[in-house]
């Protein structure tokens, strides 16, 4: 498994750092927005009875709202989407210390996580436009938001395979380990100051780059431990086959749907918080 986890990021990560870096942000949008096409699509495989024709007509729908997002993608009210995701990863905290709500088949159920599911996907797709499109270096910016979450997730695992012995979440997902969470802050840590020194941070923004980097890995592991959520009351162990030793797409982008809107919107306070 860990071969082909190596293998698959081996071919896939130098391709997703071409695409932030040097396509345009038109183009980044129809790519990410594949990506979260696709996470949707899996997404209602997990929330309980749907059928087909209506998960076709969700994630049409959900095409029709990506557009009408990148519309607003550089407007006042793009803040309010990603504030409403933020509100909805709180809320989804909570969901997890009650780790048995929805889990039965009903169709209030299954509205309930096609609500949570745009309430993760819509707000961080446009907090990725959002930053990506900024003059000042947004692709470079962009670039480290995901490298955070990577090197997070890539210290998790190991970490959590050496040293990991108390369970982070065991009624959720009983591979996470506390080892595991603070390995991905340390990752993250390390990431951000090397990150923020490449883009001529320096002194307290540096710092304050930290600290937001160490939040965002912590939305990070609650986006990964809620999909495993979603995942354990559904009763199957990925949300799909598409990348070997990854699972699904979805899989793969958990940890960002929820660290995305947290870093974009801690960067805009911090830039204000230092402008002044």
């Amino acid at each position: 498994m860990l071969k082909q986890r190596t293998l698959t990021a081996l071919v896939l990560a130098p391709i997703a750092i071409a695409i932030i870096l040097f396509l345009p942000t038109w183009a980044v949008a129809l790519i990410i927005s594949a990506v979260c096409l696709q996470a949707t699509w899996e997404w209602t495989q997990l929330v309980g009875p749907f059928s087909l024709s209506s998960r076709i007509a969700f994630v049409v729908a959900n095409a029709l709202l990506l557009g009408l997002l990148w519309t607003i993608r550089n407007e006042p009210a793009a803040w309010y989407v990603i504030g409403a995701g933020l509100v909805g990863w709180l809320l989804a905290l909570y969901w997890m210390r009650h780790f048995s709500y929805g889990a039965a088949p009903t169709r209030e159920h299954t509205v309930l996580k096609l609500i949570a599911c745009e309430l993760a996907i819509l707000p961080a797709w446009l907090a990725m436009m959002r930053l990506h499109d900024e003059p000042d270096r947004g692709h470079a910016w962009t670039l480290l938001a995901i490298v955070l979450i990577w090197t997070a997730d890539t210290a998790a695992y190991f970490a959590g395979s050496r040293y990991g012995t108390t369970k982070l979440a065991p009624q959720i997902s009983p591979n996470k380990t506390t080892a595991g969470a603070w390995g991905a802050l340390l990752g993250a840590g390390v990431i951000a100051v090397i990150g923020g020194w490449l883009l001529d941070v320096r002194g307290a923004p540096l710092v304050a780059l930290v600290a937001l980097a160490l939040v965002t890995v912590l939305a990070s592991i609650a986006g990964d431990l809620f999909e495993s959520l979603l995942k354990r009351q559904a009763g199957v162990k990925d949300s799909g086959t598409l990348f070997p030793g990854h699972g699904g797409l979805l899989d793969r982008v958990d940890a960002l749907l929820a660290a995305m809107p947290v870093f974009v919107a801690g960067k805009a306070l911090l830039d204000l918080a230092f402008a002044a």
